[in-house]
């Protein structure tokens, strides 16, 4: 599988109950956070889902 960095780049402060609980699923509690996740369907289900929060690059 292809494995993605993914970096939270913007808040979620003020934005709809469903993109706080996505990001907060992702595993970040921060700003500038970065994780490791492999690109299965669920996981590039939830970065669309949030992804103009969200600083993406394949490794």
């Amino acid at each position: 599988m292809e494995k993605l960095k993914i970096t939270q780049v913007k808040s979620a402060i003020d934005r709809m109950e469903g993109q706080k609980r996505t990001v907060r699923a992702l595993g970040f509690t921060k700003l500038h956070q970065s994780r490791e996740v492999e690109a299965t369907p669920q996981m590039m289900g939830m970065i669309n889902k949030v992804a103009h929060l969200l600083k993406i690059e394949k490794i």
